[in-house]
């Protein structure tokens, strides 16, 4: 199966998800799952998995639909000594999750699946990057509350906003810090493409 007819559908919602593919010359559509992440536990899961098992949730949701498409489901979270960190519910959780993920460093991980009905495709892997972070002043943290560019991702941030302000290195992939781990993502297409799955 060539480029050309491997039509991509991304289940994700996520506007930094889409400008990845986008900049990376992907055609694609979008549908965005309707799976509630809340009924998902992460007790007894490592975080890797519990990404991965999001990820191809979002995947199956959207995939009845578009049988004969490559559907991509993908999902982040952070790892912060043993807690796993999602979305934040409100200001006052997006500012303990502040507190707490910019005064030591913290793994991000996205889970990546693609799924193909009409030939019972399943691929799901994940990314990991650590973040080290910079030491936040209450004046940043209230500044960054109040600035509500943490609503709707994962540790309450987006390091394409806040970059160098508030993160000091990473080790690992940045784009996976964004939501979706590009050099992974592209492994995995190219393995689809050339049948090396």
């Amino acid at each position: 199966m060539d480029d050309s007819t491997t039509r991509i559908v991304l289940a994700s919602a996520s506007p930094r998800r889409k400008d990845l593919l986008t900049q990376a010359g992907y055609v694609f559509d979008v549908v965005p799952s309707e799976i509630d992440e809340e009924t998902f536990s992460p007790d007894g899961y490592s975080s890797t998995r519990y990404a991965e098992l999001l990820a191809l949730a979002k995947a199956r949701y959207v995939a009845p639909k578009y049988p004969d498409h490559l559907v991509l489901g993908a999902d982040t979270i952070v790892n912060c000594e043993g807690e796993i960190i999602g979305k934040p519910v409100d200001e006052r959780d997006a500012e303990r999750i502040t507190r707490k993920l910019f005064s030591r460093p913290h793994e991000v991980i996205t889970g990546l699946a693609l799924v193909r009905l009409a030939d019972g495709l399943e691929i799901v892997r994940s990314d990991v990057t650590t973040v080290y972070p910079r030491k936040l002043s209450d004046e940043q943290i209230a500044g960054h509350i109040a600035g509500r560019t943490w609503e709707g991702k994962a540790g309450a941030y987006g390091i394409q906003e806040t970059g160098d302000e508030f993160v000091a290195r990473i080790e690992g992939s940045f784009t996976n810090v964004m939501g979706l781990p590009m050099e992974l993502l592209q492994q995995l297409l190219a393995s689809v493409l050339h049948g090396s799955h």
